[in-house]
């Protein structure tokens, strides 16, 4: 009686095994791995915060942190990366056609007001003759900085000139103001030698600057420069794409932004 007993519990035993087997593998949901590039702030840290959202969606991101405006592109177009977030629709546009690479951008994220910043001046009247104005150098942000120098009231460009102005774009500059032509990264470093700066949002933040209480001229929400998710064309119909997509533009996301970034970073969905 007992061998028999034992038997039959044997067999339910395997038998809800074989069901507990059955039911987990129903359930397992198949994840997707996506490689993200990014800057730090605030492009890596909204991508953290939308982590776990993603992996409810069945997306797994690794963010690979970079600290220039070239590499993402480069490593999106060889395939080392999936997706990049960086950076603004007409430096993505720039780079496209300079370096013939084959990408696109599928969201439109947030925008980050480019600011001028200064440790010398409280206000731009204060502004000397001479002064030294540090700008990014590359072709989109040097062109945007300008056009917010002209909106400030500091120098005209020639009628006409668009996001790609340069210096030599300059009509009239009446404080007879020095340019200095550098890395965006590295112009909140070196601030202090200059008597202005034209700074992107997120190196302004990375470097513990508050753009709405620190700039003495920002840009307005109306600016066209909404920072983007990229990838390569082949891949903008991609259901990991997709998805990542819904998240970045979905109202967990944008209360992040408006609570941590306070006026620094504007969603632009």
């Amino acid at each position: 009686m007992l061998k028999t007993t034992v038997k039959k519990t044997a067999l339910i035993v395997g038998v809800l095994a074989l069901f507990g087997v059955i039911g987990l593998s129903g359930c397992t949901k198949e994840t997707e791995a996506i490689k993200i590039g990014a800057t730090e702030v605030p492009h890596a840290q909204i991508l953290e915060f939308a982590q776990p959202l993603l992996e409810e969606e069945g997306v797994e991101i690794e963010i690979i942190v970079f600290s220039d405006y070239v590499q993402p592109n480069l490593q999106l177009a060889d395939k080392q990366l999936d997706a990049n977030f960086f950076q603004h629709i007409p430096y993505l546009e720039n780079m496209v056609e300079e370096r013939n690479l084959d990408l696109t951008w599928v969201a439109k994220i947030h925008i980050e007001p480019l600011g001028i910043y200064s440790e010398k001046i409280d206000d731009l009247s204060e502004l000397k003759d001479g002064a030294q104005v540090g700008i990014p150098n590359d072709a989109t942000n040097g062109g945007r900085a300008l056009l917010l120098l002209e909106k400030a009231g500091l120098v005209t460009l020639k009628e006409g000139t668009g996001v790609l102005a340069t210096v030599y774009d300059i009509d009239d500059n009446p404080k007879n103001l020095q340019f200095q032509e550098l890395d965006a990264a590295m112009l909140p470093r070196v601030l202090p030698d200059l008597d202005i700066a034209v700074i992107n949002g997120n190196f302004a933040l990375q470097a513990g600057l508050s753009p709405t209480e620190d700039a003495l001229f920002l840009e307005g929400g109306d600016s066209p420069y909404a920072n983007v998710i990229a990838v390569r064309s082949e891949d903008k119909d991609n259901e990991a794409i997709k998805k990542l997509v819904k998240v970045l533009t979905g109202s967990e996301v944008k209360q992040f932004i408006e609570e941590s970034y306070e006026g620094g970073v504007i969603p632009a969905f």
